[in-house]
């Protein structure tokens, strides 16, 4: 087994979150990190979308675990 550590300024925020409720991506330009309200949301997260595309995950995580947000005038929509 290897391990890959990757050095990043990580948001404090991020940092003060139990890891049991965060889901990490990866693909070859971007880390993306989801964060759940639980561990049982985001072990459903993962489960659901096994084989999923970074894309097809965020929107499913758009879909099913945040609340509608209004738009935003300096939203791109970019991920």
């Amino acid at each position: 087994m290897t391990a890959f550590c990757i050095s990043a300024a990580i948001p404090p925020e991020l940092c003060a979150v139990d890891d049991e409720r965060k889901a990490i991506y990866h693909s070859a330009d971007s880390i993306c990190i989801w964060v759940f309200a639980t561990r049982r949301e985001r072990n459903r997260f993962v489960e659901e979308t096994q084989g999923m595309a970074k894309v097809e995950r965020d929107a499913h995580y758009r879909r099913f675990f945040t609340s509608p947000q209004p738009p935003s005038a300096t939203s791109t929509g970019a991920i």
